[in-house]
């Protein structure tokens, strides 16, 4: 590690010691899952909560809590036994481009998925392999399950990206950073074992891009699939064990770099 990797290395790991604790959660959407203790139900909100992330996180989480309510505040208990009468309760919920056939059509999925399954891990780590250098096997083959349902509505594909199309994938590399990363943090829960921290990809917004590019993580004009490689081989580097805690940093200090 030369001079300048060093300096970049000392200042992420300063910052993720100053962003990844508990004073993180109240104002991001990771603190809606931190309201249940039930597995399933911390999966299923954490899902969602990745799903409608993007703009205003104080407007997500009120998007959020508006669909737990909408749940009765058991999500899982909800998605399990709701008959169809039970659906027109929704007809005003929407976050965005996020519409009532986008609801419905989760909801189905989730139906269908949890009577059949006890966690939704499987809907990952059955496509993926550890020897699997990333997740990215693990997003294709869950995109594929998603959407392997003759009601899946063509519209719904836009808010559950996959590599498949050079996409991203923020939210579900965020989704996973949740539910895989293992530290005595109290931020990431680490309840999912089949897949390895190491295998994360670094969620990609324009916070992140924003600081990746002013260390030069990255060095791509896009911010596409293949710069989230890029990122992340980057970060690698400096933890290969756990390259994906760099994103409280870079994250972190993206959005204080705009205060």
């Amino acid at each position: 590690m030369n001079r300048e990797q060093q300096l970049v290395y000392d200042l992420l790991e300063n910052a993720c010691n100053n962003f990844n604790k508990p004073d993180f959660i109240k104002d991001d959407p990771v603190g809606i899952p931190h309201r249940f203790s039930k597995l399933q139900d911390i999966e299923i909100t954490a899902f969602w909560a990745a799903m409608l992330a993007w703009g205003r996180r104080a407007t997500i989480i009120n998007k959020c809590e508006e669909l737990i309510d909408l749940m009765d505040n058991a999500p899982h208990q909800f998605i399990t036994q709701y008959e169809d009468k039970d659906l027109t309760r929704f007809e005003n919920f929407k976050h965005r481009t996020f519409q009532l056939t986008d609801t419905l059509y989760f909801l189905h999925f989730f139906k269908n998925y949890y009577q059949q399954n006890e966690s939704l891990e499987t809907a990952f780590s059955q496509f993926l392999c550890k020897n699997d250098t990333h997740i990215g096997p693990a997003l294709i083959g869950f995109h594929e399950l998603f959407f392997n349902d003759p009601l899946a509505p063509q519209r719904t594909r836009k808010h559950v990206s996959t590599p498949a199309r050079n996409s991203s994938c923020k939210r579900l590399c965020m989704f996973l950073r949740w539910m895989v990363r293992q530290d005595n943090r109290g931020v990431d829960f680490g309840l999912w074992k089949n897949i390895s921290p190491a295998q994360l990809l670094c969620p990609l917004d324009v916070h992140v891009d924003r600081v990746a590019r002013k260390y030069q993580l990255i060095q791509r004009k896009q911010r596409d699939w293949k710069t989230v490689l890029e990122l992340s081989a980057a970060l690698r580097e400096f933890d290969p064990k756990d390259p994906v805690k760099y994103d409280f940093a870079l994250f972190g200090l993206g959005v204080i770099g705009e205060n």
